[in-house]
């Protein structure tokens, strides 16, 4: 749970907000307390779906649907107001972990626990079908755990039509493993109760063992196996295995009926007793945690103390020890983020630690390892975050009271998988070592992973953007940026808010491969509505002629698009920008990171005015809480800080904080691993706080955009749109 922001509400209707609980695309999820004092979760619908008659028109029917759903293992809908300003809705609150955090933190479910959980979750969707209703999104996410059962939550409110469905423009949308082949192959009158039972099965294969049954990988990868691939169902126990097979059937009339899969798994055991004593112990301290909250609590904007604030940030202290935050100015004075927060560990000064004798007694030398790209093609990015490392290294062991003193190993992988292996092999067996920050590529971690894995190293990534991980296989991987697919909410969050496009034309760069694909897929399922529309265009890999980017350009025109989306690199990107130029185009033009290159504005000339980069890094000469950093960047190596040097900087401090917080154990590795997913670092550039629903550790993203021959950034994306 998060602490309300400034601008959240103090209570919508008659429910009182107490916590965020989470966001996303379709709007944001508060701990509420009901007028008769029950907890209840109310979702609040971003303005910018609530401004579409035609999904407020099914947001409303739904919810009228929704009303009918009755089931002990669905979550009850409680209130809802389609006719809003900002339309809502309150369900009952279940302080339990989903499923998917459950097998993430304690690895697959029991067999026996694993038929209970189908039978109760067949008959909540029993109830769902009843009501004239498909849930779609069948997943472990979607559902939470209590003691006395599952609760099966996100039945259809709110949900498009489309949001499993093919679209017109050839790409699926939806959560790839969970949807059935009628789902992934598009065919809409197709998508009906066996839909649900086929995610079911994956889902009841997915908690017995740990894995897919369609495999890891790229979402294509995923969804052309799901249509023509057998399911791996290997490990699901023999008694399992025949329903399974038959819930994964292809074709949706032979599967079986919920309430067959209900007769065929119930029986297993009562409600009580169910779960593993692992996962009742976290369903009670999460349960206190929750009852601990008080009946009424103001909406909470900042609540640090002066040891909160990082160093050079001066905090005005009030009364009480309260203190006046500083904030993280971009782009504007509506754009803010509480930048306070640093932990006390950070500032404190306790006295050095002397011996008996009166002298200073040496601390013990714990080794840290940057493993980057330093001079291959990334060799940018791994020699700016080489020299974030060093300052936090050298800031740590310069605060007094501190524990232990930071030493750091660098190794150069040259941005050669082959290379990059070598380095992990050596790191792992060199038992100094006690966690590695790096690679630099996605690349580098791809061939890295498994061996950090098998020596339980800690591996925080700083630049790299790796989606769909196994994450309960990949317990040392901490990501301390979002994936790239991602990076669709800064982008879908400018032309919405800021851009208010109608008509999008996405543009689908082959020559990024998986990367580019997922950010188009994204955002045309973000952004697709009643009064919204996409058109996708592919650029193959091999076009790279004039002529080609003359007629993408003057495709753009003739469909009378007002924004472009295009995912490619930087040297496309700049002929594109020449070509919408020479076509007389003026309306937004938005890309990713990848064309966020200095050789972009030189190349695109007057064509790159304008254009808008969605990044997971920022600027960190236009950060307040940076100050310090960037004084002491300039002051060491003659230059401003580059892009992912204070993010460097901040995933090596938030290592240390995971240290310090372990004492003793910090001498080993596994203690460590679990450390960083407990966590809570406020750093100079971001939150750094493990989510079991992402496996990353940060949802911030930001835009800049290029004006007049520099990029500018303008912020996080959600302040810099608001």
């Amino acid at each position: 749970m998060d602490s309300l922001r400034g601008a959240d509400p103090a209570r919508i209707a008659g429910y009182r907000l107490l916590r965020r609980l989470g966001a996303g695309g379709m709007g944001v999820v508060y701990l509420a307390r009901s007028p008769g004092g029950a907890l209840a979760a109310v979702k609040v619908i971003r303005a910018a779906h609530a401004y579409d008659a035609g999904f407020r028109a099914r947001f409303r029917r739904e919810v009228e649907t929704a009303g009918r759903v009755i089931s002990p293992w669905v979550v009850p809908l409680l209130d809802a107001d389609p006719d809003a300003e900002s339309p809502w809705l309150a369900t009952a609150f279940v302080p339990g972990p989903s499923l998917a955090e459950a097998v993430e933190e304690y690895g697959p479910l029991p067999y026996g626990t694993v038929r209970v959980l189908g039978a109760r979750l067949a008959e909540a969707l029993d109830a769902v079908h009843g009501a004239g209703l498909v849930h779609r999104d069948v997943k472990p996410g979607n559902a939470l755990l209590a003691v006395d059962g599952p609760r099966l939550i996100d039945f259809g409110i709110a949900r498009m039509p489309e949001d499993t469905a093919l679209t017109a423009s050839g790409m699926v949308v939806g959560s790839p493993g969970f949807l059935s082949p009628e789902q992934a192959q598009g065919r809409g009158r197709e998508i009906g109760p066996a839909s649900d039972v086929f995610s079911l099965g994956c889902l009841l294969a997915y908690v017995v063992t740990g894995e897919r049954p369609f495999g890891q990988g790229s979402a294509a990868g995923m969804l052309v196996r799901t249509v023509h691939d057998e399911p791996d169902l290997d490990g699901v126990p023999e008694p399992l295995l025949p329903l399974l097979r038959a819930c994964l059937l292809k074709e949706p009339r032979s599967r079986p009926a919920v309430a067959e899969v209900r007769r065929a798994l119930d029986g297993a055991g009562e409600g009580g007793g169910w779960l593993p004593e692992s996962l009742i112990q976290l369903i009670a301290r999460r349960s206190t945690a929750v009852l601990a909250l008080p009946a009424v609590e103001a909406t909470e904007v900042s609540g640090a103390t002066a040891a909160d604030a990082p160093p050079g940030d001066e905090t005005a202290v009030g009364p009480g020890g309260a203190t006046r935050r500083r904030f993280l100015v971009l782009g504007s004075a509506a754009g803010v983020l509480a930048a306070g927060g640093t932990a006390a560990w950070w500032t404190a000064n306790r006295p050095v630690r002397a011996s008996a004798g009166g002298a200073e007694a040496r601390l013990p030398r714990l080794v840290v390892a940057l493993h980057a790209d330093l001079s291959g093609n990334g060799r940018t990015t791994g020699r700016a975050q080489e020299n974030g490392v060093r300052l936090a290294v050298d800031r740590l062991n310069s605060r007094a009271g501190r524990g232990f003193d930071l030493a750091l190993q660098v190794h150069d992988d040259e941005g050669s998988t082959a290379r990059a292996r070598q380095v992990a092999r050596r790191l792992a067996a060199d038992d100094r070592v006690r966690a590695v920050i790096g690679p630099t590529t996605d690349a580098g971690a791809k061939a890295t992973l498994g061996l950090y894995q098998q020596a339980r190293l800690p591996m925080v990534s700083v630049s790299v953007g790796l989606d769909d991980l196994p994450s309960t296989k990949y317990r040392v991987y901490a990501a301390t940026r979002p994936g790239d697919a991602t990076l669709t909410m800064p982008v879908t969050a400018y032309l919405v808010r800021t851009a208010d496009a109608r008509r999008t034309m996405l543009i689908d760069d082959a020559a990024e491969g998986d990367f580019s694909w997922k950010i188009c897929a994204g955002v045309d399922e973000a952004v697709r509505s009643g009064q919204r529309t996409t058109v996708r265009r592919t650029l193959a890999a091999a076009d790279g002629s004039d002529v080609v980017f003359r007629a993408l350009a003057e495709s753009v025109t003739d469909a009378g698009a007002d924004a472009v989306v295009f995912a490619g690199g930087y040297a496309r990107a700049a002929r594109l920008a020449r070509a919408l130029r020479s076509a007389g185009y003026s309306g937004a033009r938005l890309a990713t990171q990848r064309a966020l290159d200095s050789r972009f504005l030189a190349s695109a000339g007057d064509a790159a005015e304008g254009w808008v980069f969605a990044t997971p890094f920022l600027d960190p000469t236009r950060v307040t809480a940076a100050k310090s950093f960037v004084t002491a960047y300039r002051a060491r190596f003659g230059t401003a800080p580059p892009w992912y040097s204070a993010e460097a900087y901040d995933a090596t401090l938030f290592v240390a904080r995971a240290m310090t917080a372990l004492g003793a154990s910090r001498e080993e590795r596994g203690a460590i691993v679990g450390r960083l997913r407990e966590t809570d670092y406020r750093g100079i550039t971001k939150r750094l706080r493990y989510d079991s629903s992402t496996h990353h550790y940060t949802d911030a993203m930001y835009l800049f955009r290029a004006t007049e021959g520099a990029f500018r950034c303008l912020g996080d994306y959600r302040d810099a749109t608001a």
